[in-house]
């Protein structure tokens, strides 16, 4: 008698007929989104100003909730603001196009804050702080502010932080625009090295060609609806 086959893992996010209204203006900013996405899968989203991505991004990421529609996180509907907070401090890390660094911690310290309010003493925070800047490449910038640093460096600061929980998805809006060219380049490569070695599940908001061409899967967005999702060649 054949072993049972252990179930498939729920997808790491499931969608369904998600919308965002926002009174202000009356704008509809997503309508009726229906989007599953699997663990490890590396998702860039696309599309022209106003189509909603970013919207998507922060509901996807707790930071908003829908007008109406569901959404189911690691097999778990979110519904109450606990899990919300649960989302957001244990399950997703951020990365912004602005870093949003504190001024006047250091490079280390900013890496530590998502773990202030975790079990660990401040020795082992520093201790992981330490192991994730130099993961990114940032070991020798520790003790820097954020306003010594180039903003290729702010950056990868903002990574190590994003990655400070051990989160279960990266969750990044426009991480390499107000980057250079090379500078990008290098937050890719980052990208797709946490991607492969972590597996770890990366959405990307991006206007970037060649940001989205990098991606596993592309997610086009307009008026709010999606208009394309299809995997692309390795």
């Amino acid at each position: 008698m054949s072993n049972p086959q252990p179930p498939e893992p729920p997808p790491v996010i499931r969608c369904e007929n998600v919308s965002r209204q926002f009174p202000d203006g009356n704008v509809i900013a997503l309508r009726e989104v229906n989007l599953e996405i699997a663990r490890g899968e590396f998702v860039a989203i696309m599309g022209p100003s106003g189509s909603g991505k970013s919207t998507l991004l922060n509901l996807l990421g707790g930071l908003d909730r829908p007008t109406s529609g569901a959404i189911w996180v690691d097999g778990v509907k979110l519904e109450t603001p606990a899990q919300l907070d649960d989302l957001r401090v244990n399950k997703v890390g951020f990365i912004f196009q602005a870093f949003h660094l504190l001024p006047t911690l250091t490079a280390c310290e900013n890496v530590q804050v998502p773990m202030f309010e975790g079990p660990l003493t401040a020795a082992a925070r520093r201790k992981r702080a330490i192991e994730l800047m130099e993961q990114v490449g940032m070991g020798h910038r520790l003790n820097h502010l954020p306003t010594m640093l180039s903003a290729g460096e702010r950056q990868r600061v903002a990574i190590a932080r994003a990655l400070a929980n051990n989160p279960l998805m990266l969750l990044a809006d426009e991480p390499t625009g107000t980057l250079d060219t090379a500078t990008g380049e290098a937050i890719l490569q980052l990208f797709e090295a946490l991607h492969r070695e972590k597996k770890m599940t990366l959405i990307v908001v991006t206007h970037s060609p060649e940001v989205g061409e990098r991606a596993h899967r592309l997610i086009r967005l307009r008026d709010g609806r999606i208009i394309e999702d299809r995997i692309q060649s390795a």
